[in-house]
């Protein structure tokens, strides 16, 4: 966390500056692409919250504190996702516990972790398109609004073969911002060794944490829509693609304009 915090700091950068002085130097060549992870760099999933702890605090608990902490923590944890989007403000998933009167013990999280797992399969579009960025010379790297631990993402991307395809990886449980504040993404533009936000595609699929936040910042905002997500009207994406896939014609007609 202070690596990224001193990174941070020395990019010296305010939002407002960054969007004039890319709208006065038009369009530029792409450097990095960076990518929301929960429904951008994983296919959709609309998952109900409160019966996946449930199922977790089955297998731990007697019947009757199953359902009391199962209640507890789904409780704090919305309140936490609330506080996220009222005030940008991080959590971590130990926040999460303390909330809800919980001892996060080993094997509850890996129940946890384990329910999750179906809900985080890495798109299959995203390695080929990883790696033909790379091959361009364009960095690439993730932002994600987590409560998560980095351990976990990393196992995930791990797990699907495309943890090295990343040069760099933010999220917001290692900060005290989420996106769509802009400490968020200058954090994850100084992951990729990347200054200049002009040079930067944020491809995401919440038009208010992703687009708006990042063209906020100066950067160019893709957006994957899901019909789940809360629109934003004031929010208009540089482009709109349905699919990664759909990304890589995107960047040529960038880098050839």
């Amino acid at each position: 966390m202070t690596q990224i915090r001193s990174s941070l700091d020395s990019t010296r950068v305010t939002p407002e500056a960054a969007a004039r002085a890319a709208a006065a130097a038009g369009p530029a060549r792409v450097e990095a692409v960076i990518f929301d992870w929960g429904g951008t760099l994983t296919p959709w999933h609309s998952i109900n919250i409160e019966r996946l702890w449930s199922a977790v605090c089955e297998h731990h608990f007697p019947p009757d504190e199953a359902t009391s902490h199962a209640a507890a923590l789904h409780s704090a944890e919305l309140a936490l996702w609330r506080a996220c989007e009222a005030e940008h403000r991080s959590a971590t998933m130990s926040m999460l516990f303390e909330r809800a009167g919980l001892a996060p013990t080993a094997d509850l999280l890996a129940g946890y972790v384990k329910a999750w797992q179906p809900h985080t399969l890495t798109d299959p579009e995203a390695a080929g398109l990883l790696r033909w960025l790379r091959g361009r010379g364009i960095r690439t790297g993730v932002l994600s609004n987590t409560m998560w631990p980095r351990s976990w993402h990393d196992e995930v991307f791990r797990r699907d073969g495309v943890l090295e395809l990343f040069d760099g990886a933010v999220y917001s449980s290692e900060l005290d911002w989420t996106k769509p504040h802009p400490a968020a993404f200058a954090a994850a533009m100084a992951s990729v060794g990347v200054t200049d936000p002009g040079r930067c595609v944020f491809v995401g699929d919440r038009p208010y944490d992703d687009v708006h936040g990042a063209q906020l910042f100066g950067m160019r905002a893709v957006l994957i829509p899901h019909s789940a997500v809360p629109a934003f009207d004031s929010a208009v994406p540089d482009a709109v693609i349905g699919r990664l896939s759909e990304l890589r014609p995107l960047i040529e007609s960038w880098q050839t304009a």
